[in-house]
């Protein structure tokens, strides 16, 4: 019995403590189950940044779109600069540049800079009393060009001022109203005003002074051809942005005086001017085109680079007759869509000059040789040589230009429709002209001859229609030197296509001609012509 009484001593305390293991199992199984719910650290590592992130990412978006609309309310100035008052702005844009609107007149855009901000400066109306002085004392145009500079200068100085206030305010305002805390809307404008002198930097970095050798002309501006001669002449008078702003408003200055529609301007003796068109594709308008550009920009010679036709069939020569009648020495050359007989027709008429085969001409002092595409593909019916055929025509083209040369008659101008032959004569003869591909580009070859490729001057006739947007209209003006008959300069003239009337002229200056660069020596003069046709 005794050892009953120690055994049960011994056994109840442990049960009494079993009754207790709910109660001690209710907190484990609550712990166990947060390390079984916890994150990992891999997952930790994963979340973390996410939300600092996101932060981020919104505190961009507000201050962009505050700076923004901190420029569209007041980031502009309204500043006199000579005897117009104009308005200058800076606006977002992903090209930079700068473009003066000179209203109703048209547009005027320069690559002055690449970065996130473009400065566009508004010709809003000319001063009566400033004109008035001018016209009073006519002695202060000397001065004019000096006094517009410091404007343009104190107008951009103030300019910048106010935008790193609308950019800084504009940040600021939206970032409290979105985050309702100031020292976020600090940040925001802070970021702001840092981006805005990031943007200056960048445009200070890649500003380019040369831009104002290469304008792009709109609207009614297109139609008013430059004074050409020598290049190195324009740089020396347009060394600085702020010195072309001023001949621009010298310019208009003279035009509102004037009460005229366009200004004029007198063509420069130096320089022999030279329409190059391709590809009109029997579009009657082009001539009416080509007409007026002889006449408004005093043209010595047109060069047609080929595919005057479209089938080149005896039915459509009557297209051609109007080319008699244009005002200056039209120079031919076949292209794929031309057959014998167009070319035959064309011999016929007057002041056409038909070139193949290698053969040359003087025309307006310049010596040009060309050669037909050897290939006649109007439609599909006929199959193509392809470019074979093409590089046999311009080795051959090449092989009476390099003779000539040897007779001491070298040739200025080179004329092929395909580009692919045109390329053959790279070496021989410091410009060649070509079309086919319906559009618009210069190249500079490996042996120093330079590719002038014409777009569609008939804006690629018929097949304007089957795209959603017609083809331009497009012509090229070229001017050559008269001394050395080096090209000098060239406008790039891009017309609206079908049922469009906008208008384009773009200014390009060769790399030699550009400021610091050496000059090229003249070609050796070529000898008169023994015929007004051919020679040799």
């Amino acid at each position: 019995m005794a050892s009953v009484r120690a055994a049960a001593r011994k056994v109840l305390p442990r049960l009494h403590r079993l009754h207790r293991l709910p109660r001690l199992h209710r907190p484990l199984r609550h712990a166990l189950s947060r390390v079984r719910t916890a994150p990992t650290p891999f997952a930790q590592l994963d979340d973390a940044p996410r939300q600092p992130l996101k932060r981020a990412l919104g505190l961009v978006a507000v201050v962009l779109v505050g700076a923004w609309l901190g420029l569209l309310i007041v980031g502009s100035v309204h500043a006199p600069v000579g005897p117009m008052d104009t308005q200058m702005t800076l606006r977002p844009s992903l090209s930079g540049g700068t473009k003066i609107n000179v209203s109703p007149l048209g547009a005027l855009e320069l690559d002055s800079h690449t970065a996130p901000l473009r400065l566009d400066v508004d010709v809003d109306s000319l001063d009566p009393d400033r004109a008035r002085a001018l016209v009073d004392h006519p002695e202060r145009i000397a001065g004019l060009q000096d006094e517009v500079t410091r404007d343009v200068q104190a107008g951009t100085l103030d300019l910048a001022l106010r935008s790193c206030v609308a950019v800084v305010l504009g940040a600021a305002a939206l970032g409290l109203a979105v985050y309702r805390r100031p020292r976020r809307a600090l940040a925001a404008g802070g970021l702001a005003l840092g981006l805005l002198v990031l943007c200056g930097g960048a445009a200070l970095a890649t500003w380019n002074p040369k831009s104002v050798l290469e304008p792009r002309f709109s609207g009614l501006l297109s139609s008013a051809p430059s004074v050409v001669g020598n290049a190195r002449s324009i740089v020396t008078e347009f060394d600085a942005y702020q010195k072309e702003l001023a001949r621009l408003v010298t310019n208009v200055t003279k035009l509102y005086d004037a009460t005229s529609t366009l200004p004029t301007y007198a063509p420069d003796p130096s320089t022999t001017r030279v329409l190059h068109v391709s590809d009109i594709h029997l579009n009657p308008a082009s001539w009416h085109i080509i007409a007026s550009l002889v006449e408004q920009y005093e043209i010595d010679v047109i060069i047609d680079s080929g595919d005057t036709m479209d089938h080149g069939t005896a039915a459509e020569n009557r297209f051609l007759d109007p080319i008699e009648d244009l005002g200056a020495p039209y120079v031919w050359v076949r292209g794929n869509h031309d057959s014998a007989t167009t070319q035959r027709y064309l011999e016929r008429l007057e002041n056409v000059h038909v070139l193949d085969d290698g053969r040359a001409v003087h025309v307006g002092g310049l010596r040009i040789a060309g050669i037909g595409d050897p290939q006649f593909t109007p439609d599909r019916s006929v199959v193509a040589r392809g470019d074979p055929a093409e590089r046999l025509a311009g080795r051959f083209l090449a092989g009476s230009l390099r003779a000539q040369r040897a007779v001491g008659a070298p040739v200025d101008v080179a004329v092929a429709h395909n580009p692919v032959a045109a390329r053959q004569t790279d070496g021989l003869v410091p410009l060649v002209l070509s079309g086919h591909v319906h559009r618009q580009k210069t190249e500079q070859l490996p042996l120093g001859t330079r590719l002038r490729i014409e777009g569609s001057t008939g804006g690629s006739g018929l097949r304007a229609v089957e795209d959603d947007e017609p083809d331009p209209v497009s012509a090229s003006v070229l001017y050559l030197d008269r001394t050395s008959r080096r090209l000098q300069a060239w406008d790039e003239i891009r017309l609206g296509g079908l049922g469009l009337t906008t208008a384009e002229v773009s200014r390009h200056v060769p790399e030699e001609n550009e400021p610091g660069a050496t000059p090229t020596p003249p070609l050796s003069p070529s000898p008169p012509a023994r015929s007004p046709r051919s020679s040799p």
